[in-house]
């Protein structure tokens, strides 16, 4: 099912809701350095990396709730909002795999699954078509992952977080990638549906 929304978009760059965007973007890298510094024989940056990704989810709830509350949804928005998604979710999952936090079958899972839709984009270009719209599904996807990384980041120490974060991290971590891929069948689906509707027409 996809999100239609029905206000009126706006070309401002300098709006709130591009602003939280942008710094979530610049959090990308800053998130990464600092979870990669044990690997490095650098100190343990974990409290710091967990902060960037807590500040991330939070600006990923404002900055779509603004963006409709104040009327600031943008063409830029809808193009830097599900990038500032992707790009976290593969800095994270490059982090954690790296330190042998996440398995590697997860990580290929979930990075199959963007394969899979860069493929259909690219598919949706060729036809004269933008790329398909973020859907619920999709988001809440997204949502789940982003609580299960952090909680999976927190489960590697020896403190009395480690069990219950350990559990509540691969629940939302199992929710999130079965979510992630029927999101993704469904954009396999829809981009079938519009390439079938544009060869008919032909």
């Amino acid at each position: 099912m996809e999100v239609h929304e029905t206000r009126v978009q706006t070309d401002r760059v300098l709006t709130i809701p591009n602003i939280l965007s942008m710094a979530r973007l610049v959090g990308v890298p800053l998130f990464l350095w600092l979870i990669l510094q044990p690997v490095f024989d650098g100190p343990n940056c974990d409290g710091w990396a967990l902060l960037v990704l807590a500040l991330s989810g939070v600006s990923d709830y404002l900055d779509g709730k603004l963006a409709r509350r104040w009327n600031q949804i943008s063409s830029l928005g809808r193009l830097l909002d599900p990038a500032a998604d992707r790009l976290y979710i593969l800095s994270t999952l490059v982090g954690m795999t790296w330190r042998e936090i996440l398995p590697l079958w997860l990580t290929a899972a979930l990075l199959a699954r963007e394969a899979m839709l860069l493929v259909m984009v690219g598919i949706l270009r060729r036809h004269g078509y933008p790329p398909p719209q973020v859907n619920f599904l999709g988001k809440a996807a997204t949502f789940n992952l982003m609580y299960a990384f952090p909680l999976l980041l927190l489960s590697d120490n020896d403190s009395w977080v480690q069990l219950p974060a350990t559990i509540f991290g691969w629940a939302f971590a199992g929710w999130g990638t079965t979510l992630y891929w029927w999101a993704g069948i469904l954009y396999v689906v829809q981009v079938r549906r519009l390439v079938k509707a544009d060869t008919t027409a032909d």
